[in-house]
């Protein structure tokens, strides 16, 4: 005798399928954009397109804040960023894509007003680092906070394995590097987190 309401395996495993290759295909999109972002102002070097990035105290400082993400320096600090979007964006696409936007849109606003509010002045501060280390920090709060096993094993995982790269980006040692915006980023993302799992 069949039960009708206990869900069919095929019917789970299309779900399940589905649910992957939209979020394969969103971060495909994602990160591309970041690439071609990169690629356009390789091919049109008179652009100048850094110069959009955070400027420190200025009102057009502000606007960067929109862009910052989405400017590298060049293709290694560019490649740099992009293993931590693919992995920890992600783990942050799971139980839904709701925590992916949410850890996005917190680790680039937190990177770009740190940026903003500490940086040095005439400083550009550009590079999507700032939403890398917001998503680590919304899975390592979401670990603490929401209760759950898996999350819990997943933020033990990112720190065990980020721990000490995270660490060093947040200190102001090494020219070159925006510790305020991966300050930021981490703040971030650790607060959105923190406010999605309150009762």
């Amino acid at each position: 005798m069949s039960d009708d309401n206990t869900p069919s395996v095929p019917g789970f495993i299309s779900r399940t399928l589905t649910g992957i290759r939209r979020r394969v295909s969103l971060l495909a999109l994602f990160v591309g954009s970041v690439w071609v972002s990169w690629l356009a102002g390789a091919a049109f070097p008179t652009l100048h397109l850094a110069q959009y990035g955070v400027e420190p105290r200025t009102l057009r400082g502000l606007f960067g804040i929109l862009f910052e993400p989405w400017l590298h320096a060049n293709v290694w600090h560019l490649i740099a960023n992009t293993g931590g979007l693919i992995i920890l964006g992600w783990l942050c696409m799971w139980p839904t894509i709701g925590e992916f936007w949410k850890a996005t849109v917190g680790g680039m606003i937190g990177a770009g007003l740190c940026a903003w509010l500490l940086g040095s002045p005439h400083s550009v501060h550009i590079g999507a680092s700032g939403v890398v280390f917001g998503y680590a920090g919304y899975l390592i709060a979401r670990g603490l906070y929401t209760r759950n096993i898996l999350s819990a094993l997943v933020a033990l995982v990112v720190a065990g394995t980020y721990g000490f790269s995270l660490f060093l980006g947040l200190l102001p040692f090494t020219p070159g590097i925006s510790w305020q915006s991966h300050l930021g980023g981490a703040i971030g993302g650790f607060l959105v987190a923190r406010l999605a799992a309150r009762p």
